[in-house]
Order: structure tokens, then sequence, then C-alpha cells
């Protein structure tokens, strides 16, 4: 009996494999869009997308940084600000579908996977922002950034993701970059608790009184009708 389980237990594995494969394949983020203006293709997104979108994102990220980080030539802007600036485009991409429409047309579902992205999304912000290897290089750029041949824009972009860095603990002690991270942690679910919160009061409190018709001028018939019957 055990080559047997052995064989079914292998057999389910491999089916899990081909089918993950299969979602991976199917999922809207992982392909270009091919729509006029690159706009998401909304209509072939769907909640289930989200999380898996998220992670791979993450761990795309992850690769570029160890990538600049590792980098064995001396920092410069091409090889360290500029390969910076291009990286996470696929978190980028999702994270601006996903936090657009759950802010503009959120749902319980939505709610639900914007807890479970949140606490993944703090460490990882505070992983890249925090990162001792990192931050010296793009110090080192900034140190040199007039002696560089950089033009006025290219400066720009220096400092800016300088102080980015700075402004989000890069110069901390590692016990204060610890602590700050678990704050980082703490704020980033009492945020998204609050507003939670807010939506749902506003929900339940909403009233929209319309004393003058004029109010009404170029809607459909159809929601006038439908609105003066809701209690």
């Amino acid at each position: 009996m055990k080559p047997l389980i052995l064989i079914a237990m292998t057999m389910g594995i491999v089916l899990f494999d081909a089918c993950s494969g299969d979602k991976k394949s199917e999922n809207p983020f992982f392909a270009e869009y091919n729509t006029p203006f690159n706009v998401p293709p909304f209509d072939r997104i769907d909640t289930t997308d989200y999380i898996p979108a998220y992670i791979e994102g993450i761990k795309k990220h992850n690769e570029e940084i160890d990538a600049i980080v590792n980098d064995s030539r001396e920092p410069d802007f091409e090889n360290t600000i500029l390969a910076f600036d291009k990286s996470g485009l696929l978190l980028t991409n999702v994270s601006k579908v996903f936090d657009n429409l759950n802010e503009a047309n959120t749902n319980p579902q939505m709610q639900e996977i914007a807890r479970k992205i949140d606490p993944m999304m703090s460490k990882h912000t505070d992983d890249i922002f925090l990162n001792e290897k990192l931050f010296q290089r793009i110090k080192a750029v900034y140190d040199r950034r007039h002696e560089m041949n950089l033009d006025s824009q290219q400066v720009r972009v220096v400092e800016k993701y300088y102080r980015d860095f700075e402004r989000r603990g890069a110069n901390l002690s590692p016990d204060q970059k610890e602590q700050l991270r678990k704050i980082n942690a703490e704020l980033s679910m009492l945020s998204l608790t609050f507003g939670e919160n807010i939506l749902a009061e506003t929900n339940k409190n909403f009233q929209l009184v319309i004393d003058n018709t004029k109010d009404l001028e170029g809607l459909p018939q159809g929601v006038i009708d439908g609105a003066a019957e809701t209690d």
C-alpha cells in the first residue's frame, strides 16, 4: 500500500503545481496589459489575483534590490539611483489598482485582502528603506552628486531618494530601527481599522436629502425612481 500512497501523493503535488502554474499565467498582473493607454484590464481582474500578485511583486522587488546591493561596481547614478527608481514595477502596478479600487469601491472581501496585505507591505517597505547596504550606495552617490557630471534633474532625483531614506529611518541605530518597524506595523493596521470604522459609520448614517428637483436634472428616470423608493 505504501508505494500506492507515495504515487498518489506525488501525483497530487504535480497536479497542484500544474494548477498553480495555470492560475499564475491567468493572473492579469503577470502579463502585459495590451490595452489602450496601458490601462489595467479591470474586466479580467478578480479579487483572488491580488494577494498572489503582491507576493510575487515583493519577491521580484527584493531580487532587484539584492542585485543593486550586490553590484560590485562603484555606486553611480545608473547602477544605483536609476536601478532603484526602476525597481518594483509589478508591485507598483498591483498596488495602484488595489489601493484605488479599495478606496473608491470597497467591500468586505477587499477589506479582508487589505488586512492581509497591509502587514506585508509595511514590512517590505521597512526592509527597503532600512536596508543599510542599499542606503550606503545611495549615500555614496549623494555625497558625490556634484562631482559626477549629473544634470539638474538627476541631482534632484539623487537628493529626493536620499531624503526619502533618511526620513524613513535609514540613519537610525539598529535598536531604533527595530522600534520603528514595530511602530510602522502598528500604525499600518490602526490606519486601516480607522478607515474601515469611518466608512461603516458613514454608510450607516448617511442620507442624501434633495430639496430642489433641478439637482436631479440629467439623471436617468430609473435612478430617480429608485432613489425615491429607498427608505
